[in-house]
């Protein structure tokens, strides 16, 4: 899923990025809005997150543009409040509004029901992730080894969608305790460990040497193709 992300507030997009890549989407910035309509003609974004007060461009112009061209989802972000400006970015062409200062995982909500949405219109959102044998579906949240169902706990399918849909991608144990746990879980950090033990254990043909769930020692876990 490919997201891009315009701002110009570039810590607030740092931001952005860094907790949306956690999610597995791929984020481009743009930090002007007409950077943002120039980028959007590629057509190859699932989704724009546009900020309202921007240089060059404000983002409801860049939004009312990109509509001549693409019925993309567009989620518009303010510092302003105030109903008519949430009217004023339905009018030119916003499928969502957020108002600043927000919550992450109010923006991450708003994303994945947005997302989904797109999803059931167009129908061209894949839901099924193949690693070799293992199979997951991201939607129905069902996992299969050799096309049987294998039951995983709600963290070890999170741990598991998190690396696979970054497949190669290295994350240590913090980075998993982050996304899949939230910074303010207070438990063992081996707790991660004892998630990839039992994947492996339900998932790989052979847990002792697996295929699949690896681990690059002294950084932290990937999954391989």
């Amino acid at each position: 899923m490919n997201i891009l992300v315009v701002d110009d507030e570039k810590l607030l997009v740092k931001g952005i990025k860094f907790n949306l890549e956690n999610e597995g989407y791929n984020i481009d910035v743009a930090y002007d809005g007409l950077e943002a309509v120039e980028l959007a003609r590629s057509g190859k974004y699932n989704l724009i997150i546009l900020d309202v007060m921007m240089p060059e461009l404000d983002g409801l112009e860049a939004c009312m543009r990109i509509r001549e061209f693409s019925t993309i989802p567009i989620i518009m972000l303010t510092a302003r409040s105030e109903d008519m400006d949430k009217i004023m970015g339905f009018e030119y062409g916003a499928d969502d509004y957020i108002t600043k200062p927000f919550n992450i995982l109010e923006l991450k909500a708003r994303v994945r029901a947005l997302l989904r949405r797109s999803a059931l219109v167009s129908n061209e959102v894949d839901s099924v992730l193949h690693v070799g044998h293992i199979m997951i579906d991201t939607e129905k949240r069902i996992a299969t080894k050799n096309d049987e169902q294998v039951e995983l706990t709600v963290k070890e399918f999170d741990v598991f969608e998190l690396l696979a849909k970054n497949a190669g991608r290295v994350y240590s144990r913090e980075a998993l305790l982050n996304v899949v746990w939230g910074y303010e879980f207070q438990g063992d950090i081996r707790t991660v460990d004892v998630h990839i033990r039992r994947l492996r254990e339900k998932l790989e043909e052979n847990p002792a040497e697996p295929e699949h769930i690896m681990t690059k020692w002294g950084v932290g876990y990937y999954i391989r193709g």
